[in-house]
C-alpha cells in the first residue's frame, strides 16, 4: 500500500473529509488531495501536520523504499544549449580583447616564477 492510500485510509478511519484534514493542517485542499492520490511525495513539513492532524506517525507508515529525501533531476534541452552556445558566441565576439587580455593576465600571474627566472637569466646572458 502507497503512502496516500495509508493517508487516505486513516482519514477516513477518523471520518474526516478531505477538506477538514486540510482546515485541520493548513495544507490546501488540492495538496490533500494529489497526496492522497499519490500524485506527489509529500514533504517532510507535509507529513507532519497530516501526521499531527490525524494524531498519528505517518513517518512510520512510509515504508523505507517509498522515501526518497533527496532527489535530483536535471533535465536540458537542445534549444537551451544552443541559445547558451550563441550568446557565448557573442559574447567572444563583442568582447575577443578583454578576454584575451585576462587570459594573458592570468598566465602571467600562474608562470610568474618560470617568467622571472628566464628574464634574469637572459639579463645575465646565460
Amino acid at each position: 500500500m502507497k503512502f496516500g492510500d495509508r493517508v487516505k485510509e486513516h482519514r477516513i478511519s477518523l471520518n474526516y473529509s478531505q477538506k477538514e484534514l486540510a482546515e485541520h493542517t493548513g495544507l490546501t485542499l488540492r495538496t490533500i488531495q494529489r497526496i492522497e492520490s499519490n500524485e506527489v511525495q509529500p514533504s517532510l513539513h507535509s507529513i507532519k501536520v497530516i501526521g499531527k492532524a490525524l494524531d498519528t506517525d505517518l513517518s512510520k507508515m512510509a515504508p523505507p523504499s517509498e522515501t526518497k529525501p533527496y532527489e535530483f533531476n536535471l533535465t536540458l534541452k537542445i534549444t537551451d544549449m544552443n541559445q547558451f552556445i550563441n550568446d557565448l558566441k557573442t559574447l567572444v565576439k563583442n568582447n575577443w580583447k578583454i578576454i584575451f587580455l585576462i587570459i594573458l593576465v592570468l598566465f602571467f600571474i600562474t608562470n610568474y616564477e618560470d617568467i622571472k627566472s628566464g628574464v634574469i637569466d637572459g639579463w645575465n646572458g646565460k
